[in-house]
């Protein structure tokens, strides 16, 4: 359906060497983007990973390093993969602790790699589409994003404020051919998912299938975990012309959670 649709747009995505962000990132690039993968490693994996994927979709894939808690290498990642068309704010971390025994430093850093690097990202970004008269930027938020969980005070509140920058983004540049939307989430299986699943049948002294079922989606409505395919296609479709009139808004991937 999408294919060839990016031929010539350069995406990148922040924190893609795996999980969702790895998912949007091959989405990409099945549709013909050349596309910039990231996380804060650096290693032959991670460009082999960069590698595989250009083969695989016969187009350019590079792995650039840079740490998203960092407002300047935030910034230098745009910088250095030299085009910007596309811009998808994915890096994110969790910590889950109630609020008084919430560790400070944990607190700092889900706020700067799960919110104030979306920020960095797109100022240095939106010059280059503004030029161009197109750009999109798409962030990914949560499910969180829209409603909340006890235990997760800075997860929840840095989702929310991508909502927020999603919302002033769009209105910022509405007219200039630039959409800001979020994508919301709910459980996706990621292979960070997948390893949550033995310790909580242990916790819970129930099978795989009871722990995914009563634990893991009970307030995913559908019983079904999204899929990383689903999540770039998402991506995809956001920059496809179909959604030229579709900006500061939220499009929740989560089976239902927050029609609840």
């Amino acid at each position: 359906m999408f294919e060839n649709i990016l031929k010539g747009k350069t995406a990148i995505v922040t924190g893609s060497n795996s999980g969702i962000g790895l998912g949007i990132a091959r989405s990409f690039a099945e549709a013909g983007a050349s596309v910039v993968i990231n996380s804060f490693t650096d290693d032959a994996a991670d460009h082999e990973l960069a590698t595989e994927i250009a083969k695989e979709f016969g187009t350019e894939v590079r792995y650039i390093q840079a740490d998203m808690s960092k407002a300047d290498q935030c910034r230098a990642l745009i910088e250095k993969a030299g085009a910007c068309d596309i811009l998808v704010n994915n890096a994110g971390i969790q910590h889950v602790a109630a609020i008084p025994d919430f560790p400070v430093e944990k607190w700092d850093a889900i706020i700067a790699i799960n919110l104030s690097s979306a920020f960095h990202c797109t100022a240095a970004a939106l010059p280059e589409m503004q030029k161009k008269g197109w750009g999109r930027v798409i962030n990914i938020a949560s499910a969180h994003g829209l409603t909340a969980s006890p235990f997760k005070s800075a997860y929840v509140a840095a989702k929310h404020g991508v909502v927020g920058l999603t919302k002033v983004t769009a209105l910022e540049e509405a007219g200039k051919g630039i959409t800001c939307n979020a994508i919301c989430p709910g459980y996706v299986l990621t292979p960070i998912v997948e390893k949550q699943i033995p310790d909580q049948m242990k916790t819970h002294h129930m099978d795989r299938e009871e722990v995914i079922k009563n634990v893991m989606l009970a307030r995913q409505p559908s019983g079904e975990f999204a899929t990383v395919e689903q999540m770039g296609g998402t991506a995809v479709f956001l920059c496809s012309p179909a959604a030229d009139q579709i900006t500061g808004t939220t499009i929740s991937v989560d089976g239902g959670w927050t029609a609840l």
